[in-house]
Order: C-alpha cells, then structure tokens, then sequence
C-alpha cells in the first residue's frame, strides 16, 4: 500500500508529536497514581496558572501553601502534627502533577497549531480538536476531583477519581490511535482471525478492570485484603454487597471493590488470551503479533496484580501495576488498529 492510497495521508512528524503527546500523558496517569497513593492531592488549595508555573522557592511561599493546607479538614482531622518537611513531600507530588499537566498543554496546542497553520493536519483536524478539546475538560475534571476532598471530607471522592483516570485512558487511546494513522500503520495486509470488533470489547473490558481498580485506590483498600486467591479468607467475601445504599459498596466497601476487581481481572486475563491464541492459529502481520504481546502483556500484569495484593500494596509495586494496565490498554489499541486495517 503507498501513501497515496491514504487517507489522511501519511504524516510522520504529526506521528511522532502525537506519540510524545503519549507519553505525557502516561506520565501523567503515573504521577496521578503517586499522588491518590502518597495521599498528596490535598496539598495544593487553589487553582491558580500563573502561581502554580513554579514551586515554592522561599520559606514565605512555603508557609503560605502549607498555611492554606492546614485549612483543609484533612490536615485538622488526620494531619495536625505534620511537619513543614512533611508537608512539602506532598506538596511536591501534586505540584508535579499539575505541572506536568501545563506541560502537556504546551507540548500540545503549540505543535498543533504549526501543523494547521502549514496543511499537515490533513484530515486530522477534527480529532485534533477533539484532543484539545477533551484535555481541556480533563483539566476541569481534576479541579471538580480535588474540590471534593478540600473542606468536605478527608480524600477525594473515588468516583470522581476514576472519572479523571478514565478520561486520561480515552485521551490516551486517542491520541495513539491517530499517531498510528499517521504513520499510515499497519502498512501491510493484517489480519486479527476475530472479529474486527473482538479487540475493542477487550479494551472495554480493560477499561471497566481500570475503573475498579481506581475505586479501590480511591477509597484505600488496596491493603484491605492481603491474601489470594482467597479475600479475607474466603473466596467470595461475606461482607460483600452489604453495605446500603447499593452503590456505596462499589466506593466505600473493600471486599466488594476486590470481589470486582479482581474477577474483572481473570475475565481479562482470558479474554486477551482468547485474542492471542486466535491470533497466533489464524493471525497475519501486524494483527498476529499485536494480539500475542495482549496476551503476554494480560499474562504479565495478573501476576502483578496478585504481587501487588500478597505484598499489601507497596507505592512501588502499585505504580508499576497501574503502568501495566496502561500498556496493556494500548497494546489492545494497537491490536485493535492492526485488526480495523
């Protein structure tokens, strides 16, 4: 196939902004993940661009975040002995979060606009628009997220949490699917030995397996349950879906969020798998590998999910748990684009 034959045509260099775009924004998911898990997304009170480009780089700037820190009521009801160094642990975490969200936005409509400006978003303006668009929203999500934890309560709500991740996975698969456009890829003939649509209900299902896990963080229950394959002992917790109303289990109830989890988890294990073997019996090209490295990847990340409970859910361990169900998020993409062509 030559680049004639595309359309929008080939464009390498939009290609490989939009793969940094990317990467940002897994960089983002990870620092996101150390801020929920270091209990930092407190730390900063106020919604400011200019003030926010820079740190705090005197002792009066430090005193006056961790002045507008101490009027929050998670400071007052769990965090009245912290220290100024304390409190700057924190506060880098966030801070770090934020920045690399401005970032971002730089990285991304500046680039976007030279493309426009000399014809290379060929067809691709509109998605274009719709990444802009939809990081915009992202960035209100997380204000809406973090102003619900501020003076109401001691954490931000979980499901307000999982919204802002979720939103990261969409701008993610979307971004990654129009850099691939743009490298015209996959070139050659592939096909998946699925339907086309069998990738994309695994990416569904991934996507529910992430918004789980999300809850579960987002309410700290990670540790709650440090065995497996039991769940306190039990293979489906008696406690489970207890709780009324019937949502609150689902935010609030930790046997309930790693019953789900969990089985969510062994479902996708055998669905990617189901995907790599039909791909590796009746695969061609691109499809065939792509739906190999889903199941290697599905392999991979149940067995640091099961880590990541046994060990009680260190920061390290939960971070590259959360990374391999990023990868795994867009290697189904990936399939999934290798199958569409």
């Amino acid at each position: 196939m030559s680049s004639d034959d595309i359309w929008p045509p080939r464009e390498v260099w939009v290609g490989r902004w939009l793969l940094v775009v990317c990467a940002l924004v897994i960089a983002m998911i990870l620092v996101g993940g150390a801020t929920r898990l270091t209990d930092s997304g407190l730390s900063i009170t106020e919604w400011d661009l200019t003030k926010g480009l820079t740190p705090p780089l005197t002792d009066a700037r430090w005193a006056e975040e961790f002045g507008l820190y101490q009027r929050t009521v998670e400071f007052q009801e769990q965090n009245s002995e912290m220290t100024l160094a304390e409190f700057k642990y924190i506060y880098w975490w966030e801070w770090g979060h934020r920045f690399l969200g401005k970032l971002l936005g730089a990285v991304f409509v500046l680039p976007a606009l030279f493309f426009f400006f000399t014809g290379r978003l060929r067809g691709r303006f509109r998605v274009t628009f719709a990444l802009f668009a939809l990081g915009a929203l992202q960035g209100a999500i997380g204000w809406w997220m973090v102003t619900s934890g501020l003076f109401s309560g001691l954490d931000v709500s979980p499901v307000r949490l999982a919204i802002h991740l979720g939103m990261a996975l969409v701008i993610l698969a979307l971004g990654l699917w129009v850099a691939l456009g743009a490298f015209a890829w996959p070139r050659e003939k592939a096909k998946l030995g699925l339907p086309r649509w069998a990738p994309f209900a695994l990416m569904g299902l991934i996507f529910v397996q992430v918004m789980l896990g999300a809850l579960l963080a987002g309410s700290r229950g990670g540790a709650a349950y440090a065995d497996w394959p039991w769940i306190g002992g039990e293979w489906i917790p008696s406690s489970a879906f207890m709780l009324e109303p019937f949502w609150a289990n689902f935010t609030e109830d930790h046997a309930t969020q790693h019953l789900l989890h969990r089985t969510t988890g062994y479902a996708v294990a055998l669905v990617a798998l189901a995907v790599a073997l039909a791909g590796l019996i009746r695969g061609q090209g691109a499809a065939r590998w792509a739906a190999l490295a889903v199941g290697a990847m599905a392999l991979l990340q149940a067995g640091l999910g099961v880590l990541t409970v046994i060990w009680a859910s260190p920061l390290w361990l939960s971070l590259i748990h959360q990374m391999g169900a990023v990868v795994l998020w867009m290697a189904a993409l990936v399939s999934a684009r290798a199958a569409w062509r």
